[in-house]
């Protein structure tokens, strides 16, 4: 299954983002050509340019507090289990505190290296990264996988708050949803939300031996899904055919 997610505010699509990012810098870390390791530095970099945003910490501790107070609230439940609710308050209140320790913005603590931050300055260049451009940078892609890797490990981890917050926070978001199937007649989905129930992410399983992509828009008061196909002039044509998945929607 191909599982597709359409985040329903700026927040949910910001720390999309974020996951995005933070999970591809994990796998280009782990390898060790100099090529993975030069875009896992960049992946750092898209990471900052993403969390340069003067709210982002701000929203994150907020969200963290709010899950706390919406947890504690279950405690008494005789069909909650004390001790799986303690585990994860424990680990919201480890990340609030990560967070709200580290000063500053998302890997600020990074732009007081010079070094990086001319290579910075350089990889939106095509090209720009060349050995003539920066040779010292070009020196440092030349020392073995470990010691670049541990380099990397040590300039991620000023990000690490960050990510464990971000991979927390939506896990709990898409844990509150539950899946139910559906069909697109003729291609095309439409259901009204319900009222008084804010949610935050719509996630869409589909099997990709249907050969279908959905295109996905939604608002406060409905979604809709329209079912495409990728043609061979390399275009998606709308699809007539009916096509099963499976839709949650997360608050």
């Amino acid at each position: 299954m191909i599982l597709y997610e359409y985040p329903f505010n700026e927040r949910i699509r910001t720390y999309l983002r974020l996951e995005h990012l933070f999970l591809r810098l994990a796998e280009l870390m782990s390898r060790e050509q100099a090529v993975d390791h030069h875009f896992a530095l960049t992946t750092i970099f898209e990471v900052m340019d993403v969390g340069a945003r003067a709210d982002l910490k701000s929203d994150v501790l907020k969200d963290l507090e709010k899950q706390k107070q919406a947890l504690n609230a279950y405690r008494g439940n005789p069909a909650i289990a004390e001790s799986v609710l303690d585990k994860v308050i424990d680990q919201l209140e480890s990340c609030f505190s990560a967070l709200n320790g580290q000063p500053g913005k998302a890997g600020q603590s990074l732009t007081e290296n010079d070094w990086l931050m001319s290579i910075r300055s350089r990889v939106g260049i095509p090209g720009g990264t060349c050995e003539f451009d920066l040779p010292a940078y070009f020196s440092w892609q030349h020392r073995s996988p470990d010691a670049r890797r541990m380099d990397l490990q040590r300039w991620a981890s000023t990000l690490a708050p960050l990510a464990e917050s971000i991979h927390l926070l939506l896990k709990l978001l898409r844990d509150s949803g539950a899946p139910q199937k559906v069909i697109a007649i003729g291609g095309q989905f439409q259901q009204n939300l319900p009222q008084g129930r804010t949610f935050q992410l719509l996630r869409l399983a589909l099997d990709p031996a249907l050969g279908l992509v959905p295109e996905i828009s939604g608002n406060r008061l409905m979604v809709s899904i329209r079912m495409m196909r990728h043609e061979d002039d390399d275009r998606l044509h709308t699809s007539a055919d009916d096509g099963a998945f499976e839709l949650a929607l997360c608050s």
